[in-house]
């Protein structure tokens, strides 16, 4: 992938915006916001993909995300790394408030991680760190066209951030890896695979890709159907590496790479694919920690 550096193109918007309702620090549980067995992992990666795309328009100094190369063609920010970690999801119930804090960093050249922690009541049930750099296409309307870009008037990074996602992204894209979550890189085995098909108006966003937390919700419905854990399993800890995506009516094949079993919890190694081809376009660590069957 190509690194193209352009200035941004100068737009008419008011600099050192207010603070926007979408970094609001709190939150009132309803049913959007809920999963069986408490809060919906789903949604928790698209509100925390919302603040990482609003915590990049703020360090612009805009107040809503609007990223365009100097030809005015939109820029996105597409996500390398996902990781999920210290989660209690099943603590939370309707009515309840969330509490949810968010800071950005320019971890490289080219890449930004925001880190967002979720407490309830005082507690912590979340911490996301999201990853990400800036594309564009090189052909209009064709998602396996990116290049990545180096946008100006961003503040310079910090030689002092890191970032473990962005580390094991890297190194899952390299091969340069032993282990990982308790898996062996030289163990992946062939324990199960299924094929789903895409549907654009539910797994693709509005910048028409493939959206990253729809590759969550394909791990879960693998899991699902190869393994099939008691309902109210929940996650505990996740990293999500992502590779590439698809275009509209491209199937995805999901395979399941390794497994194993402690206690009431579950782990697993996926990866995804695309169903005619083969490209990888993420490897998905999983913790799962299944109900207590006790009443």
């Amino acid at each position: 992938m190509s690194i193209l550096v352009f200035p941004r193109r100068a737009v008419a918007r008011a600099r050192s915006p207010a603070p926007t309702p979408a970094l609001a620090p709190r939150l009132t549980v309803g049913m959007p916001h809920l999963a069986f067995g408490g809060l919906s992992e789903s949604w928790l990666l698209k509100e925390c993909g919302h603040r990482h795309w609003f915590l990049l328009a703020g360090a612009a100094g805009d107040a809503v995300p609007d990223f365009r190369d100097a030809d005015g063609a939109p820029v996105y920010a597409a996500f390398c790394g996902a990781s999920l970690r210290e989660a209690r999801l099943d603590r939370v119930a309707e009515n309840d408030t969330l509490e949810i804090g968010s800071a950005l960093s320019r971890i490289s050249a080219t890449q930004f991680c925001s880190r967002h922690w979720v407490r309830l009541e005082g507690d912590l049930i979340a911490e996301v760190e999201l990853v990400s750099v800036f594309i564009r296409r090189q052909e209009a309307g064709r998602n396996r066209s990116v290049a990545r870009v180096r946008p100006q008037g961003l503040p310079p990074h910090d030689p002092g951030e890191t970032s473990e996602t962005s580390a094991l992204a890297a190194a899952l894209r390299s091969g340069r890896w032993d282990t990982h979550m308790g898996f062996s890189r030289t163990a992946a085995g062939d324990m199960g695979e299924m094929v789903l098909n895409p549907c654009p108006s539910q797994d693709f966003n509005g910048a028409h890709f493939l959206y990253f937390a729809a590759f969550q919700a394909f791990a879960d419905r693998a899991e699902w159907e190869l393994l099939a854990p008691p309902p109210g399993t929940h996650t505990v800890a996740r990293d999500i590496l992502y590779h590439g995506n698809i275009e509209p009516g491209e199937r995805v094949r999901v395979r399941l790479l390794h497994t194993r079993q402690e206690g009431p919890e579950m782990a697993h190694w996926l990866r995804l694919e695309r169903a005619d081809g083969g490209e990888r376009l993420a490897d998905i660590f999983t913790r799962r920690r299944m109900p207590s069957l006790t009443v």
